[in-house]
């Protein structure tokens, strides 16, 4: 491939370069990771070849960038290869073969017509809501069918996720009208896979009307919706096995959120007199859990059965801190928590983890199996990426480097398989 621009790629070029001159109006998206945007800016094209464009700009362009040009020349879209500071400005090179960007954008625009008559017959009282549904499935199965087809032949990580912003941005008028796409786009509360989010996917309830009650329930019956309600039950089947076997039992519960399981457990924790540390860095989630926990016999304002603390779950990869912050354990766990660490640090996590139970002790630990699911919901209809694909040989290795033997591990899945628990017992 040709690469425009600077005289150290000319012995590579497959085009004869033609210097030029030409005032182009661009698009690229912003350098600030916090608050990605896309901007439009000028620039001046200095040669052009069948295969690339040298530019000069004023604003540093990276490697990978996704350049959309909007007058001045033929194509439409554009990767930076390589971009140099000069003497007035930066000197960029961009590789036009924006082909697979142009055919989703298409896609992109498709999408967007077809959701924007499907609401129109979302205002027919004659409508069926079941045709409705399966329209508004189908429309968003036809576009993420387009987003794995770029992905599969772009293979660029920094352009995949340009794109995906920039699809985000695209459908964001239309998609926005649905609570729960929103939510899981913007984020409100500070971190993805927030305490309230979850808790409307528990709910399993659309809360908006119209095309956003259908969008909402799309997202509640994509793979991961069902799987997390599946999960929770499951881990209410376990702890509630572990109790009712145990006397007096501590139990640890990293990441609590809204303590939902604890709260339906109620009973059995009364009964076998378990001791509950319930730890989160959200001081929201635990004020909910606290109200939710003062309806039953278990509240930590009248027992001690129940102690919810801030404490940031981070700094548990150190046993000794773990020994005189928590002491020993006989049950830890948490779900769901897990799948946004880096593998190389959950591995120490999970050997400081699985060094803090006492013997006979149960660690819990759920992870999202990327094999069972179909990541395009998350990635490009919502913002959704925190939560790292990984699949069983990643989760073996990860416990082979946290030195947890694995004949001590008990695999198991919820209903629908997506989810994997693996029980380590010491």
């Amino acid at each position: 491939m040709e690469y425009a621009g600077t005289t150290h790629h000319a012995t590579n070029r497959k085009f004869s370069r033609t210097p030029c001159s030409i005032e182009i109006d661009y698009s690229v998206f912003s350098n600030d990771a916090k608050q990605r945007r896309l901007i439009d800016l000028k620039a001046n094209a200095i040669d052009m070849s069948k295969a690339g464009i040298g530019i000069q700009t004023d604003y540093p362009l990276s490697a990978g960038n996704i350049v959309w040009f909007n007058s001045g020349i033929v194509e439409k879209v554009g990767y930076v290869r390589w971009c140099t500071q000069a003497d007035s400005g930066y000197k960029a090179g961009v590789e036009l073969d924006g082909k697979y960007v142009v055919q989703l954008d298409e896609a992109t625009e498709v999408f967007n017509k077809r959701l924007e008559a499907l609401e129109k017959r979302c205002l027919d009282p004659d409508e069926k809501p079941e045709e409705l549904l399966q329209a508004t499935k189908e429309a968003i199965d036809d576009v993420l069918l387009s987003c794995a087809k770029f992905e599969q032949q772009v293979h660029d990580k920094d352009v995949i996720r340009s794109t995906r912003i920039r699809f985000r941005e695209k459908t964001n008028a239309i998609l926005s009208k649905s609570y729960c796409i929103n939510r899981a786009r913007t984020w409100p509360q500070g971190q993805q896979g927030d305490y309230k989010t979850l808790e409307i996917a528990y709910k399993n309830t659309p809360l908006s009307e119209g095309i956003g009650y259908y969008l909402d329930r799309y997202l509640l019956d994509a793979d991961l919706g069902p799987a997390v309600r599946n999960r929770i039950q499951k881990l209410e089947g376990i702890l509630r096995e572990e109790l009712r076997k145990r006397e007096k039992p501590s139990v640890l519960n990293i990441a609590c959120g809204s303590c939902r399981e604890v709260f339906t457990l109620a009973r059995d924790i009364e009964e076998s007199g378990a001791r509950f540390t319930c730890i989160d860095i959200d001081n929201d989630a635990l004020s909910f859990s606290a109200n939710r926990l003062s309806y039953t016999n278990i509240s930590p304002l009248t027992s001690n059965q129940v102690v919810l603390r801030k404490y940031n779950a981070l700094r548990m990869f150190d046993h000794e801190l773990n020994i005189s912050e928590f002491g020993k354990q006989d049950i830890i766990y948490s779900v769901g928590f897990f799948d946004y660490l880096d593998s190389e640090f959950l591995a120490r996590l999970f050997n400081s983890l699985y060094k803090l139970l006492n013997p006979g002790g149960l660690l819990i630990t759920s992870f999202k199996d990327a094999n069972r699911y179909r990541h395009q919901d998350y990635h490009w209809i919502t913002d959704w990426d925190g939560f790292l694909q990984r699949n069983e040989e990643d989760f073996y290795r990860i416990f082979s480097d946290a030195e947890i033997p694995e004949t001590s591990i008990n695999e198991t899945r919820e209903d629908s398989g997506v989810i994997v628990f693996y029980l380590a017992a010491s």
